[in-house]
């Protein structure tokens, strides 16, 4: 919540502009009624008409003695405003509540507040109070909403004072903003069956995440430069041969969402665009997999990685609602890149950290959201399936969305034949169905059952 006073007058309602702003605030109603005076005042002066001089100065003075009036009126009054929440998805409504309070001696006039607010959240907000009386508040409150992600920043609040005639209309503004983050539609997805259950150190790293942890002893033959200290005796005896104790290093499942923002590779803009249906995917991936303990990172193609510490993975746990946060707020205002191809991703993928893809571990999850693919991608992004453990590839081909004959089969097939779980998506599918389509799916062209 932020709180404030109008900017430059020290949180006390007089304008900083000076007597000058005071005389730009007149309305279009004041305006006529100086120029009506100052007209009547030339006509009696032409026709020596006396009456209507006194009518003249009497039109033209009202004005002039608002604004002197609304210039010496010294009102402190503190804005403040609460967002609630602040991370929204879109498509739904945040709720903006305003408070106002009158920290002066004397009572206020009729106040007209305002908010600025982008125009995309919908219409500027105006509410009209009554006379605050000294130390009162009042509270007023509105809705937000978005089908378009991003960050969208509310305020400053500004309170306008007009005059009981409406000839002179002053604006203050207070300093404080909020920003309201527009985030990426989340579908909640079924557990199926993921590839890549861990990817951690120590000798046993490709067992299940569930089986790992950190007391874990496993025996194993003795090595040459073992150290005799763990040498476990019970074993040795049970297997006649010298035994040392194997020991695991804790171990965590790591799962990578690849999102490819090329702009060439997407056609459309707004809420159903392909575009759109590929980030809300990334989002939905990206959560799912943290509720489920995995170490996540978002990778684009530009070869960024955005989720955390070590590689770009986060940390998954305790933390994965605060890597949640993060992703997401970055989800929100991603756009399209510039980018040609994904050898940038590519290169990301391959030097990895030992743990992930192209390393000595490689058995994480790849899931990946491509758009138009060519025949180059095509073979770039089949070189990405490596050694890891699983991937799955959803492709957005702009031709097919847009009715078009495609060659998504064909980039399918390819993607497919390297070990791929890809999946074609079209217009108004529901992401939730081919999650559960690709955990059942085939792995490549020769594997039966599920992502294992």
């Amino acid at each position: 919540m932020g709180a404030g006073a109008p900017r430059g007058a020290g949180g006390e309602g007089r304008s900083s502009g000076g007597l000058r702003a005071s005389l730009a605030g007149l309305t279009t109603r004041g305006r006529s009624f100086l120029a009506a005076g100052v007209a009547a005042a030339l006509c009696s002066y032409v026709l020596g008409q006396a009456e209507l001089l006194r009518v003249g100065l009497l039109l033209a003075f009202l004005p002039l003695l608002c604004v002197a009036v609304l210039h010496r009126t010294r009102h402190r009054v503190a804005g403040s405003r609460r967002l609630s929440p602040q991370r929204v998805p879109a498509g739904d409504e945040a709720r903006v509540q305003l408070r106002v309070e009158n920290v002066s001696r004397m009572p206020t006039g009729t106040l007209m507040l305002q908010d600025r607010v982008p125009y995309v959240l919908g219409p500027r907000p105006r509410f009209v109070l009554d006379r605050v009386e000294p130390g009162g508040r009042r509270e007023v409150s509105y809705r937000v909403r978005s089908d378009l992600r991003g960050r969208y920043p509310l305020g400053p609040l500004q309170l306008r004072l007009t005059d009981p005639f409406g000839l002179v209309e002053l604006t203050r503004s207070f300093s404080t903003y909020d920003v309201l983050t527009v985030v990426p539609r989340t579908e909640e997805l079924a557990p199926v069956r993921l590839g890549g259950q861990s990817s951690g150190y120590g000798d046993g790293s490709g067992r299940a995440l569930a089986l790992a942890g950190e007391d874990d002893v496993i025996p194993r033959g003795y090595r040459r430069g073992d150290d005799l200290r763990r040498v476990h005796w019970r074993s040795t005896a049970r297997y006649g041969e010298l035994m040392v104790r194997r020991e695991e290093q804790p171990q965590r499942s790591r799962a990578t969402v690849l999102l490819d923002t090329r702009g060439i590779a997407y056609e459309g803009a707004g809420p159903d665009s392909a575009f759109e249906w590929a980030v809300s995917g990334a989002a939905s991936t990206l959560v799912h997999l943290l509720e489920r303990g995995y170490s996540v990172r978002l990778l684009t193609d530009g070869g960024s990685a955005v989720a955390g510490e070590g590689a770009g993975f986060s940390q998954g746990g305790q933390e994965s609602a605060e890597a949640a946060g993060m992703v997401m707020d970055m989800l929100a205002v991603v756009g399209h890149s510039d980018g040609a191809g994904l050898s940038r991703a590519y290169d990301t993928l391959r030097a990895g950290d030992g743990a992930g893809f192209g390393g000595s571990g490689g058995d994480g999850l790849l899931v990946a959201f491509l758009g138009e693919l060519d025949d180059a991608q095509t073979e770039l992004a089949a070189k990405m399936r490596g050694r890891c453990g699983a991937a799955v590839a959803f492709l957005l081909d702009p031709a097919q969305w847009a009715g078009r004959p495609s060659r998504v089969q064909e980039r399918l097939d390819r993607l497919r034949e390297t070990g791929w779980t890809a999946l074609a998506v079209r217009p108004g599918a529901a992401y939730g169905d081919l999650w559960r389509q690709a955990g059942s799916a085939p792995l490549g062209t020769d594997s039966p059952g599920g992502w294992s």
